[in-house]
């Protein structure tokens, strides 16, 4: 059953928004794009973020009668970060006492910076006979009047009498969220750090943050580690069933690579791994599994259940990652078992569901991830497309590597465009393998139902001397040794099918046509190489105009970082869960029919 959504109303900016109910007026109003002011993270310690409730109402919390004085709760003043939505709403929002930095990341979204991680220099008093409380109360007691609430590990605990003595109580204290994770001497704000890992099946990239700038300071990525144990999720679960000793090889692969990727980073940006203090890590379910330690078994097998969906915040010790001693590592939600928080922080990184225009987007690859909607209702679902546009399963299929054929362009010649610049070609890409089927359609050599032309149904075609058999199977010859066969193009159909059926039964459920599509979005690493036109020419994507088609790139990636500069950000994903609706394709009685209907490919005419 779908929530009402509940209207809210700030003034004087007259912004509307609707929202679940049970939604803070602070993420209420990050979802439109206002800024409330906060330093403690949306915590209700700092008290900044007050509002004047003007209609509706919110219960008066601990924290309210903490933070803000008799009078202030009698005229209707509450902590918006406190404050839960369960009526129509309207609320008056103070100017802004300081204008808060922001940057544009994601798809052209304007983020704020507040991350989770803060550093805050104090100058404590020192102990006396007549002040005599502890270290932890000192500091805390400090920390509490500049608005932040601190808990301490012993970690923490065994180095801090020293540290505050040798630097004469001059300290600067690393919070993440209200988790002390350092003491350091002296004024140490200028250098705080973090890193956002899109931790994908093939490749894993890293990119190190500056938290203060909100500026990337270096980027590496590498192929998964755990690619000998299979090419996808389900080789990865199968190698992992085979006993503990098998999942302590997947785990410490990727771990080795996540490693290897700090190593690269660090020495690249010139940063100490102990001003590193957070990282946040996006990827597929299993990915999160396997990294854990966490048997992905469940989420090969019906009814498809990961062990864990929530967001989790972890010591960065226990997950044998690299940075701070006592930094942590945030994971974003789950969707299910095949929609991953690759997948949340690709709808972070879009703004899809918290903006009125109706979109699709689409993370193209042997997992294709779809989610349908804006900012009224949105749903998702995830499609089996198989290996063929990662490059596998196809005659001369490649990973997109050097000698890779990336576009083709047929008129009465063939022009290729191959990775690496002016060399020979090795193989076919996935969107090298899109742009040719594409192509042939256009050139008249490919019919609707797939099938290649042979050279004697087209003789006086210029390209007919590229018609060629190979075993007894047609193929197409775009460069020496270089071909595309009859299979291939089977390959790609139920590929593109899969992925078209996800797209059209989500529409079917939520009631809408191509007509009422703003824009699609192709998202991931293949979808940022993807002709937009060729993904429309094969129907991968809805009939739209080919301007309406976005390539968005890695959205994950993006997700991950805007999630590491501003806890509101990652707020929003962590509260995706409950907005987006899962629609399971597997169990649907009309998902046979929806395949057949857009197996083949779209009559040419009807594209005009």
């Amino acid at each position: 059953m779908i929530q009402k959504k509940l209207e809210v109303r700030y003034q004087p900016f007259d912004k509307t928004t609707r929202v679940p109910p049970g939604t803070t007026l602070f993420s209420a109003a990050h979802w439109i794009g206002l800024p409330i002011d906060s330093t403690c993270g949306g915590r209700g310690t700092c008290g900044k973020c007050k509002v004047q409730v003007l209609e509706g109402g919110a219960e008066i919390t601990t924290a309210d009668r903490k933070q803000l004085r008799p009078g202030e709760l009698e005229a209707g003043w509450r902590l918006s970060c406190q404050a839960k939505v369960y009526e129509d709403t309207t609320v008056s929002v103070p100017e802004l006492l300081r204008v808060p930095k922001a940057a544009t990341m994601g798809v052209n979204r304007l983020v704020l910076l507040d991350p989770n991680v803060r550093k805050v220099y104090v100058e404590l008093t020192e102990p006396s006979l007549e002040d005599q409380r502890s270290d932890v109360e000192r500091l805390r007691d400090a920390l509490t009047a500049e608005g932040f609430d601190m808990k301490s590990d012993l970690r923490v605990l065994r180095t801090l009498p020293a540290i505050l003595r040798a630097a004469e109580f001059k300290v600067t204290a690393v919070l993440g969220g209200d988790q002390l994770i350092a003491v350091e001497p002296d004024d140490t704000r200028e250098q705080s750090y973090g890193v956002a890992f899109d931790l994908g099946t093939t490749t894993v990239v890293g990119t190190l943050m500056n938290l203060r700038t909100g500026m990337a300071e270096a980027v590496r990525s590498t192929l998964n580690g755990q690619a000998p144990f299979g090419a996808d999720v389900i080789s990865r679960i199968s190698h992992g069933m085979q006993g503990d000793e098998a999942k302590d090889e997947l785990r410490e692969a990727i771990q080795r690579t996540m490693n290897g990727i700090l190593a690269e980073l660090y020495e690249a940006a010139g940063v100490d791994r102990n001003r590193l203090y957070e990282m946040v890590i996006v990827g597929n379910a299993t990915m999160l599994h396997l990294l854990l330690g966490i048997d992905a078994t469940p989420i090969s097998m019906m009814p498809f259940t990961p062990a864990f969906r929530e967001p989790l915040y972890l010591p960065a010790r226990d997950v044998g990652l690299d940075i701070h001693p006592a930094g942590y590592v945030q994971t974003l939600p789950v969707i299910g078992a095949y929609v991953g928080a690759d997948i949340v922080a690709g709808v972070i990184a879009t703004g899809l569901a918290r903006e009125d225009k109706l979109r699709v987007f689409v993370d193209v690859g042997t997992n294709g991830e779809i989610v349908l909607g804006s900012v009224k209702r949105v749903l998702c679902t995830a499609a089996p497309a198989g290996p063929a546009f990662e490059g596998s399963q196809i005659r001369c299929g490649m990973r997109a590597t050097d000698g890779a054929i990336e576009g083709v362009t047929l008129t009465d010649h063939v022009e290729l465009q191959v990775i690496g610049g002016d060399i020979p070609p090795k193989g076919i890409c996935g969107s090298g393998l899109v742009d040719t089927v594409a192509q042939l359609r256009l050139a008249g050599l490919l019919d609707a139902g797939g099938k290649m032309r042979s050279r004697e149904e087209v003789p006086e075609h210029p390209l007919s001397d590229r018609l060629i058999t190979v075993d007894g199977v047609r193929g197409f010859l775009l460069a020496e040794n270089v071909y595309l066969s009859q299979r291939d193009v089977r390959e790609l159909q139920f590929g593109k099918g899969s992925i078209a059926t996800g797209i059209k039964v989500l529409m079917d459920v939520m009631g809408v046509t191509a007509a009422d599509l703003d824009e699609v979005l192709l998202g991931g690493s293949f979808g940022s190489y993807l002709n937009p036109e060729s993904a429309k020419i094969i129907g991968l994507v809805p009939p739209v105009d080919v301007d309406r088609i976005l390539s968005v790139g890695n959205t994950a990636g993006e997700g991950a970082k805007m999630s590491l500069l501003s806890f509101r950000e990652r707020q929003v994903a962590f509260e995706l869960p409950e907005k987006i609706e899962y629609v399971e394709l597997s169990g649907r009685s009309d998902f046979n029919d929806s395949f057949v209907s857009v197996l083949a490919f779209p009559e040419l005419e009807s594209l005009r």
